[in-house]
């Protein structure tokens, strides 16, 4: 399965929603670029939903590390939610548990995000 994304600019919040499989640097390009498009319209505090992301490897990783770190650097934020068991286990074995911040539902991100 291909990897895809969709994303919902809420203001300053957006909702980013990834689908498929995510195991190569360039299937994310369109993603980070457009993330660096939010962050230039004050939009940096994302909540990422993992809930139909299917695998991803260690290019996966980069992605959602690269999108943390365009979040804080512009002064923001991102949540990860929907994070099935496949790469919840593999975020706590690279301990980016201790990176990112992972709650169970969009509701817990968007609430961890107006803090």
């Amino acid at each position: 399965m291909i990897f895809e994304y969709t994303i919902s600019n809420q203001g300053t919040h957006a909702v980013m929603a990834l689908s498929g499989n995510l195991i190569e640097k360039s299937q994310a390009q369109a993603l980070l670029d457009k993330a660096d498009e939010l962050t230039r319209e004050n939009c940096n505090r994302w909540a990422i939903d993992l809930k139909e992301l299917i695998y991803m490897n260690s290019s996966g990783l980069n992605t959602l590390i690269q999108l943390l770190t365009k979040a804080r650097v512009s002064g923001g934020e991102a949540v990860l939610f929907n994070v099935n068991k496949k790469i919840n286990e593999l975020i706590l074995i690279t301990k980016l548990h201790t990176l990112f911040k992972v709650v169970d539902s969009k509701d817990e991100a968007l609430s961890a995000l107006s803090v």
